[in-house]
């Protein structure tokens, strides 16, 4: 163990959501295309609001005027969009002037208001984008050339951001600020992280143990676990650093995992033993006798866990693959370890136990008689609440968004919202529309029908502002021809409009530039479709009526959307149809081991229903109480089959072996009762109360998997204690 868990020192963390995606996920593919053709989106978005009034006034101009020009120093800054450095063009004579919107705003004329007022909320460039309609918020886009090593640039650009914001507050205490974009929620995903890995995964480790210590009844039988537990854990962590494998946010659930499966299956070993204690002076004979009871139980269980979490490698997101094939790795850990260093424990600890004659638990015997009694009428009432249950799976709707992945205790939660009430849209679409030749985008035929989508897509309920090159030409074109307002139009000549495009890259400020809007070649624009209140679900058929309307309209642009926003909005898809498939997979492999080890083919039918239904069950309840299934949703199946079969394992093999020993089924149920009814409680109750700790996380995806793997494992224990008996009396009506 010490020698695995000197890797621990290799491990790294990341941050960046980009580590979710694999190489070949063809929308990071497009991506990556696009940002090669334009430029980098590492975005920030600063919302500022005055507490009263509009941001039209020369307070809060001259905010975002020294706003501007500190984001102009933050580390990796490449381009700082505003209100004040918008670059307004007009005609002067036979001159272009190409000039911030707003200079020294406060010395600006109440005409000199007004007029920055009319410009700003009918540019097309900035209205629903850096002003609301309404002109009460105005916003600062900032883009930033991350390094390679992107993790601690984003907490440089974050920390240098949040100080100069504290800064403009104490300066402007009428104005509010607010912080948003994708770099920010790579610094909120850190901490949520480390909030989760610093204080929820300890808090679980303390349920476990004092929940165990309860319910064992033996500080010294909880030691022993506890060791048990960080031995597996820094054998699976320091294998992981030796590897080199840098851990990513999924990761986190691993350590609960391991716990819990550590739990599991100790409690098995340590119940046996202390009820053979309880009958038997000799400690280690009473050990050896849990051993043989337990040895092919845990086994088995372990090879059947490993199977169902190796099934994680089916899924598209890399990080995912290292989760199951971690906590695959950690389960084999837990195997020996529980074989080995546990009985070892066990045999040296002082453990005492008071010597009793009954054997088992008299409640359970109790529930055992009720169960064999009401067998058919409970067969039927568990089929018809699973029944009832299942019929909410298709009200699941496949979908995640981004903007909710925090709750409200994070600021870039509640700043994300605000901008999304206030001022615009957070989700992004990015087109790359090809004009098929070098200097093609200058020609009047690709820019009408560039045109022409972009309108189509301002008529969308989901979009809030759509950037697309034809409006600069349409205002290049107004201004030569003196600011005239019928000129705002599209120019005819291609000659004139490449002069014109050339024009206004001689006259706009270092910075400033059009290379984010165009290709080198002059051969493509990029068109960026910020929407809001749309679901993946929602993006991706968005993107599907977009691509229908070009094939129809404008068949050479015909393009899908890129970005970020779009990567994420199909990885749920294609992780849900990736991890049924890996689920399936695994489930059947598991299913031919359960067939073999029981050798009945009509058994390890049998073992499948309370490992199948409990899934089910939690996946149709949560379709009626919340009905939204995201990325973390997708991995559930396979976290909690990879738990849950190891109580129907218990379960069956314990009822199998009193059938040998010729028991008739009612009291094959019976006797399983007696003898791992309270084992299989215990585990239920510090498990779902382990996992239930994830519910209080301020990350979506860890509330989701505490939950849904809380709902399963429960409804699995109810499942093997009110489903499985009443099948097997049913079914198994043969003499032995």
């Amino acid at each position: 163990m010490l020698v695995m868990t000197a890797g621990a020192q290799y491990l790294t963390v990341s941050d960046d959501l980009r580590i979710m995606l694999s190489k070949d996920n063809p929308q990071l593919i497009a991506f990556d295309v696009l940002e090669a053709t334009y430029s980098a989106s590492n975005t920030v978005l600063i919302a500022i609001a005055p507490r009263k009034g509009s941001v039209f006034s020369r307070e809060t101009l001259g905010a975002i005027e020294e706003l501007t020009e500190a984001s102009w120093q933050a580390p990796y800054s490449s381009r700082v969009d505003s209100l004040t450095n918008y670059n307004h063009s007009r005609a002067l004579g036979d001159e272009l002037i190409v000039e911030p919107l707003v200079e020294n705003a406060r010395s600006l004329s109440d005409a000199d208001l007004a007029r920055v007022e009319e410009i700003a909320l009918n540019a097309t460039e900035l209205a629903g984008r850096l002003v609301s309609h309404d002109g009460r918020v105005s916003g600062l886009a900032i883009n930033f050339v991350m390094p390679e090593v992107r993790d601690q640039a984003v907490f440089e650009v974050t920390d240098y951001l949040n100080a100069v914001l504290n800064e403009a507050r104490a300066s402007h205490s009428d104005i509010a600020y607010y912080l948003t974009g994708n770099v920010v929620l790579n610094r909120t995903l850190a901490d949520a992280v480390e909030y989760d890995m610093g204080v929820l995964v300890p808090i679980v480790f303390f349920v476990i143990v004092i929940g165990a210590t309860l319910l064992l009844r033996s500080v010294l039988g909880t030691l022993a676990i506890v060791f048990v537990i960080l031995f597996a854990l820094n054998t699976t962590l320091g294998f992981a650093g030796w590897l080199g494998l840098v851990l990513s946010p999924t990761i986190t659930v691993m350590p609960v995992v391991v716990m819990v499966i550590a739990i599991a299956t100790s409690v098995h070993v340590i119940t046996i033993a202390l009820a053979n204690m309880r009958r038997d002076p000799d400690r280690n004979a009473a050990i050896a006798g849990s051993l043989r009871t337990n040895a092919w139980p845990v086994f088995l269980t372990s090879v059947t866990t490993a199977i169902g979490f190796l099934s994680l490698n089916a899924s598209d997101s890399p990080p995912y693959r290292e989760l199951g094939n971690l906590v695959a790795f950690g389960v084999l850990c837990v195997l020996f370890y529980s074989m080995t260093l546990l009985p070892a424990m066990l045999s040296i600890l002082p453990l005492r136990t008071r010597r009793v004659r009954s054997k088992g638990s008299p409640l359970f015997e109790r529930f055992g008689d009720f169960v064999v009694a009401r067998s058919t009428f409970l067969l039927w009432f568990v089929a018809l609440l699973v029944v009832a249950l299942v019929t909410g799976i298709p009200r699941n709707e496949v979908s995640d968004n981004w903007t909710k992945l925090f709750d409200e205790r994070y600021e870039f939660r509640r700043a994300t919202d605000f901008v999304i009430q206030n001022l615009t849209g957070v989700n992004s679409l990015e087109f790359s529309l090809q004009a098929g030749r070098e200097g093609g985008i200058t020609d009047p035929e690709y820019l009408r029908h560039v045109d022409s989508f972009a309108e189509w897509l301002r008529r969308q309920p989901e979009v809030t502002h759509v950037q697309a090159f034809p409006g600069i030409m349409k205002r290049l074109n107004k201004n030569m021809h003196g600011d005239d307002p019928a000129f705002y139009r599209l120019p005819d000549d291609p000659d004139l409009a490449a002069q014109y495009l050339l024009l206004y890259e001689l006259s706009v400020p270092f910075g400033s530039d059009l290379n984010d809007r165009i290709d080198i070649a002059k051969s493509a624009t990029r068109m960026t479709v910020t929407v809001t209140g749309v679901s993946a679900r929602g993006l991706r058929e968005f993107d599907k009526r977009a691509q229908d309307w070009l094939r129809a309209n404008t068949p050479d642009l015909a393009t899908e959307a890129s970005g970020m926003t779009m990567i994420f909005a199909y990885l749920t898809q294609r992780n849900i149809e990736s991890m049924l498939r890996g689920t399936i997979t695994g489930m059947a492999l598991i299913s031919f081991v359960l067939i073999g080890v029981f050798k009945s083919l009509r058994m390890g039918l049998i073992s499948l229903v309370p490992n199948f239904v409990p899934a089910a069950m939690a996946f149709g309840l949560w379709g009626y109480v919340v009905g939204r299934v995201g990325l973390a949703g997708s991995i559930v199946t396979v976290v909690a089959f990879g738990i849950i079969v190891d109580d129907t394992i218990y379960f069956l093999s314990e009822y199998l072996k009193a059938r040998r020993e010729g028991y008739a089924a009612p009291e094959a149920v019976r006797e399983t009762f007696r003898t791992v009814g309270p084992a299989l409680c215990t585990t239920t109750a510090v498990l779902s109360t382990g996992f239930l700790v994830f519910a209080f996380s301020g990350y979506e995806g860890s509330q989701v998997l505490g939950l849904m793997v809380t709902i399963t494992i429960v409804f699995a224990l109810l499942a093997d204690f009110l489903l499985l008996p009443p099948l097997l009396m049913a079914i198994d009506r043969r003499k032995l």
